[in-house]
Parts: C-alpha cells; sequence; structure tokens
C-alpha cells in the first residue's frame, strides 16, 4: 500500500471532499454541513487523507466556544472515510493530526458527537460537563465525547456554542 498522506485541504478538494459523504454514510445527507463548512475557513479545519494523490478520507474542525468563557473548543465532526479503506486506520490518522493542529491552534478541548468504540481509540471519553447546543436522544448515551488538550487547569463546564452551520437541531438528533 502506498504511503498515506494528511494535509489541510483546498478549494480544489471540494468534489472529492463532497463524494466521500454520501459513500460513508449513506443513510445521511451530510453534504450541506460539509459544503457549508468548507466554504468558512475561519471556522473550520478541513483535513483530507489522500493515497497516491487520491481522497479517501476527510475531517472537519470547527471552532466553538463555551458560554460565558473564553476558552477554545474544536468541535470534531463530520469526519468520513471511502468504504473500501476503512479499518484500516485513516480516520485515526485524520483525527490525530486534527487533535495536532487544535492543540497548536490553543484549544483547551476537542468535542465529538460519535461512536464511543471508535473515538475512544483516541483518547475521547464521555463528556457531562459540556452540553451540547441541543438534548441528544437517550439511546445515544455516551455519544457525546471529549478530550482535553491541556495539561493542567480548571476542567471545562457549560454550554457549547457553535457557529450558525452547526445550529441545525437535526445534526443534534433533535
Amino acid at each position: 500500500m502506498s504511503e498515506l498522506f494528511i494535509r489541510q485541504s483546498v478549494p480544489a478538494d471540494s468534489a472529492a471532499i463532497e463524494a466521500l459523504y454520501p459513500q460513508a454514510f449513506p443513510d445521511e445527507d451530510l453534504v450541506p454541513l460539509v459544503r457549508s463548512l468548507l466554504t468558512d475557513p475561519v471556522v473550520a479545519m478541513s483535513l483530507v487523507a489522500l493515497i497516491d494523490s487520491e481522497i479517501i478520507g476527510h475531517g472537519m474542525f470547527t471552532v466553538c466556544g463555551i458560554e460565558g468563557t473564553e476558552r477554545k473548543v474544536v468541535l470534531l465532526g463530520p469526519l468520513a472515510v471511502t468504504p473500501n479503506r476503512q479499518r484500516q486506520g485513516v480516520g485515526s490518522e485524520i483525527v490525530d493530526a486534527g487533535l495536532e493542529c487544535a492543540r497548536v491552534t490553543g484549544a483547551d478541548l476537542v468535542c465529538v458527537l460519535g461512536d464511543p468504540g471508535y473515538y475512544g481509540r483516541s483518547g475521547f471519553t464521555p463528556d457531562t460537563r459540556i452540553e451540547p447546543p441541543y438534548a441528544l436522544p437517550p439511546e445515544w448515551g455516551g455519544a457525546w465525547q471529549s478530550q482535553s488538550l491541556t495539561e493542567s487547569g480548571e476542567p471545562l463546564a457549560g454550554q457549547l456554542v457553535v457557529p450558525p452551520q452547526w445550529q441545525e437541531p437535526a445534526l443534534w438528533g433533535a
């Protein structure tokens, strides 16, 4: 297998990125969210995974905040890997690169709404201190997770403040 390469996306990557999501998530329409986030680089960092110059994975990392504080929080997602490259560590590589970028930019915490088994491998744990912008369905217990990027300090607590792209209740199962 050729070497996996992770980099920030560029506008020319948009069509390939948008094509990944219906393949990886055929029952969800994440393309409008991804498209909106891609057009706002101040709000979101976009990373692509490539093998032989083909985009095989993508992840978004959106800058958020905690109500009443100046602390920086990043929301991970969506994250997609082309089906024929899943279970090969591609998603984990994107997550690891995004965590490092978030750390370098001064984020205190990264949150994610997703499978605890999957994200737990990257160090995420269920979070009850940070409240997502909308109430999550009870059957999603444990899916709201976070990972601290700082060694010390007060643990963050409060309501996650998200940019307009994430203010759609359906994205949160509401």
